[in-house]
């Protein structure tokens, strides 16, 4: 009854699970009502190096009062030139516009801005702008929504405009540049945008003279700020390639002195440029279009330094370390792809010849030093993802070469990663490198997320704030390696143990994880806790063997199909503010532009797809597994068969690691990730597994069927008979001593020896003795002075010499007499002996019959 309801509460289990830690959310303070009156003012290109006391001591007191963040300029085209960021701002999504540009490069025309009254202005090409946005491009915005959104507006400068046009191109209130007394003009409407220059160029003293001059504009607003008023400043957009982070300041009632932050970042001292709008309208306490935002109100948190220069150093060193990750990430990425591929290729020839042939002729083995290397390199290969995660805890971007710097802090902690794997005790086990990789890798990435992801930001296996695409908790490739260690440490874990236990050991360990990457307070991660919620059913399902079966397939899909439902009634009945992705993804397909949202993952998932390395790594892992090691030759079956849970952990990585790529937009990525640590450590355990392709494996009387106790699982190991962690027991790399062959005499049988009639000796007994035949040779048996009875259990091996006789034995069925009576046969099985071969009639030495069971015999039975 048990075993048939166990699915069921393994499904149940696994979705309270889940749906718990998706469900539970961060306290956030509401949106109150802070001003009467809003300024925002922006500076292009404006970035934190650009800020000190002696070239802007405006902006500098601002800071030191009020709130400051990094500011991501991400808009719907890269670079976000000014006219896009300005854009943006007034549209509060991805905007773009849609003049000509050089790729990689802006607009060379300006903005036009006609007065024809000499109050307000408009833009001719604006409605034209408001088409390309909603008809060519996939974010749905609609620049002017945050002008629309007030009944009034003011715009000073050109840039200015743009950010305050209707989406018919009327601007309420424009002047070319700030009057003599702007107090009027900005306290004339609710909403103030004011366009203070631009900051642009390599130069140090260029740069600083242009911050010197915007600064001066930025005093005079400060002087004429309306009463109750908040004053927001904005680097708002790039001027070149690359992008970089950029200067955010807040500074009125209910914003001293603190970091800014977003629910769109997650993140203290982090903002993003379509967060400006949503803060305008909340401190106005206006309502606002949740339709067409993407933005969230920005809040202000403590935890600030109490020197200034302390607290922009931060942001500061942000700026300089998501520059440094950009430019290294690529190449890491391609030579770990490169790596993988040669690896991938040079382990061909050792699968083939891995395994021992027991004939006179078959390949050359490969020497146990090389393969002892190759295993190693299979380690550091598997290794290198956390390595590099673990490197930005060193602050390698802040040298003149931070790309070598990175290269010898990751080279030195994958030495080290790679050493204490070599050493853990259990190593020489079939699966102890596995174990020991997963768990390590699981501890690193777990560990990271548990305080706070710091090295997921800006890492170079991490995500860059540059993108704007994710700010805390779990990035794509620490998605991939995380599940891949946790389902892979669970199947380890779950071999160990006796097989009804497997299923609650996957369900127990892949549970853990799918808390750490749903939950918002850690992984934030909710697509893919519910891909790794079907990864783990499916795991447990098959962990205790068998096939992935439609009932088990179905249990799986039950299970995240609970978990995606659960999550979602929960986060629909938050307000519209505090709503997650999936729940803002249900309310745009309830109001009809769930369209956008479809059209955007996909178009993700065609890009990444061709031009992430991430793909090379998933499809050479792909082609190395389906063409070799699934081969007969290549040992992966092999290893399936004897370590069911490893199996199992393996199809659950794939199931997960795919539905986490496609539902979250980064195709092959995720399993691409995945695939650099699976994929080698699959490769060094069919190594392993081959090369104890011909180990005996001895029947264990103690041990029986009938108590459910599985070969695999014995105490002390893994192994088929419990003695280790091997096929046989002993386990231990290739090049070690195994036991004898499958076929051939045993290891300790003398050469064979030819009878002479004048030179007894203890091998030839003397000719007058009776005689015992060898096992499988037709001649008589000795009689007995006991009745024979049939047994079952093994008889005891001898290690004396058969004592030959030259009387014929008869069959009977009576008990056999002390006398000559013959005796009756035994339908006991026959155990090998280790006594030497006995001499047939002719007088050729035949060796003893071996009546043993190989470790896949075992294993299947």
């Amino acid at each position: 009854m048990l075993r048939r309801i166990a699915p069921a509460l393994l499904t149940v289990l696994v979705v309270a699970l889940g749906v718990t830690a998706l469900a539970a959310r961060p306290t956030q303070d509401s949106p109150r009502r802070s001003a009467d009156f809003v300024v925002l003012a922006g500076v292009a290109g404006l970035r934190w190096e650009d800020v000190d006391p002696q070239s802007t001591p405006t902006l500098w007191r601002m800071a030191q009062e009020g709130s400051i963040g990094s500011l991501s300029v991400r808009s719907a085209h890269q670079p976000t030139c000014p006219v896009d960021g300005w854009l943006t701002l007034g549209a509060g999504s991805f905007a773009g516009w849609n003049g000509s540009r050089l790729p990689g490069g802006c607009p060379a025309a300006g903005v036009a801005v006609e007065q024809p009254d000499g109050i307000g202005a408009n833009l001719p090409d604006q409605e034209s702008v408001v088409q390309y946005n909603q008809q060519r491009l996939p974010w749905n915005a609609t620049p002017g929504s945050l002008s629309e959104s007030v009944r009034c507006s003011v715009a000073v400068g050109p840039g200015a405009a743009v950010a305050a046009a209707r989406p018919f191109g009327r601007v309420d209130r424009y002047a070319s540049a700030l009057p003599a007394d702007p107090r009027t003009l900005l306290g004339s409407c609710v909403l103030s945008i004011v366009d203070l220059g631009t900051v642009e160029g390599t130069d140090p003293a260029t740069r600083a003279e242009e911050a010197r001059e915007a600064d001066a504009q930025l005093a005079r607003v400060l002087a004429a700020r309306p009463p109750r008023s908040l004053v927001l400043v904005a680097g708002i957009s790039d001027t070149a390639q690359p992008s970089r982070l950029h200067v955010a300041v807040a500074d009125g009632p209910g914003w001293e002195r603190g970091w800014l932050t977003s629910a769109s970042t997650g993140r203290d001292g982090y903002l993003q440029l379509v967060d400006l709008a949503p803060t305008a309208l909340a401190a106005l306490g206006r309502p606002m279009p949740e339709r067409l935002f993407l933005g969230r109100p920005a809040v202000s948190t403590g935890g600030r330094p109490a020197e200034l220069a302390d607290a922009i150093n931060a942001p500061a060193d942000a700026d300089r370390e998501a520059a440094a990750q950009r430019d290294v990430s690529g190449v890491f990425f391609t030579l770990l792809a490169g790596v993988q591929v040669l690896l991938a290729i040079g382990i061909l020839p050792l699968l083939r010849r891995a395994r021992p042939h027991a004939g006179p002729s078959g390949p050359t083995p490969v020497s146990g030093r090389v393969v002892a290397v190759v295993e190693l390199l299979l380690v550091a290969a598997a290794l290198t993802v956390p390595a590099a995660l673990l490197a930005d805890a060193v602050p390698w971007w802040q040298g003149d070469h931070p790309g070598w710097i990175f290269a010898g802090v990751t080279a030195f902690l994958l030495a080290a990663g790679t050493a204490a794997v070599r050493f853990t005790p259990g190593y020489a086990g079939t699966l102890g490198p596995v174990g020991a990789v997963a768990g390590l890798t699981t501890l690193v990435v777990g560990l990271d997320v548990l305080t706070g992801a710091r090295l997921q930001l800006n890492g170079v296996v991490g995500y860059s704030a540059l993108q704007g695409g994710r700010y805390s908790g779990l990035s794509t490739v620490g998605l991939g390696v995380f599940l891949a260690g946790a389902l892979l440490a669970g199947g380890w874990l779950a071999q160990r143990v006796h097989r009804g236990w497997r299923p609650a050991v996957m369900v127990a360990v892949g549970g853990l994880a799918v808390v750490v990457v749903g939950s918002p307070f850690l992984g934030a991660d909710p697509v893919g806790a519910i891909a790794l919620t079907a990864g783990v059913s499916v795991a447990a399902v098959i962990s205790a063997g068998g096939w992935l079966t439609i009932s088990r397939l179905a249990w799986a899909t039950m299970a995240a199909l609970a978990v995606g439902i659960g999550f979602a009634v929960v986060d629909l009945r938050r307000p519209s503010a505090e709503r997650g992705s999936l729940g803002r993804f249900l309310s745009a397909l309830g109001d009809g532009t769930g369209g956008f949202a479809v059209h955007r993952s996909s178009t993700e998932n065609f890009e990444t797809l061709v031009n992430s390395p991430l793909t090379v790594l998933a499809l050479t892992g792909g082609l190395l597994v389906w063409f070799a090691l699934l081969q007969p030759w290549g040992g992966l079956m092999r290893l399936f068969g004897i370590y069911p849970a490893v199996r199992a952990a393996l199809a659950g990585t794939v199931v997960a690691a795919v539905l986490g790529g496609v539902l979250d937009g980064a195709a092959l990525d995720v399993m691409g990730a995945a695939a650099a640590m699976v994929v080698p450590m699959a490769a060094l355990a069919s190594l392993r597994v081959l090369g104890h392709a011909a180990d005996r494996t001895r029947p264990v009387p103690a041990r029986s069927f009938a108590d459910g106790a599985d070969d695999d699982s014995g105490s002390g190991g893994v192994g088929p008979t419990g003695g280790g962690d091997g096929p046989t027991g002993g386990g231990g790399p290739l090049g070690a001593v195994h036991p004898r062959p499958i076929s051939g005499p045993p290891a300790s049988a003398p050469p064979p020896v030819t009878q002479t009639p004048d030179a007894p000796t203890a091998d030839t007994p003397a000719p007058d003795a009776p005689a015992e035949p060898s096992p499988g040779v037709d001649a008589p048996a000795e009689p007995s002075d006991t009745p024979a009875e049939p047994s079952d259990a093994p008889a005891e091996p001898s290690d004396a010499p058969a004592e030959p006789s030259n009387a014929p034995a008869e069959p009977s069925n009576a008990p056999a007499e002390p006398s000559n009576a013959p005796a009756e046969p035994s339908n006991a099985p026959v155990e090998p002996t280790d006594a030497p071969a006995e001499p047939t009639s002719g007088g050729a030495a035949v060796p003893p019959r071996q009546v043993t069971r190989s470790s896949t015999e075992v294993a299947a039975s």
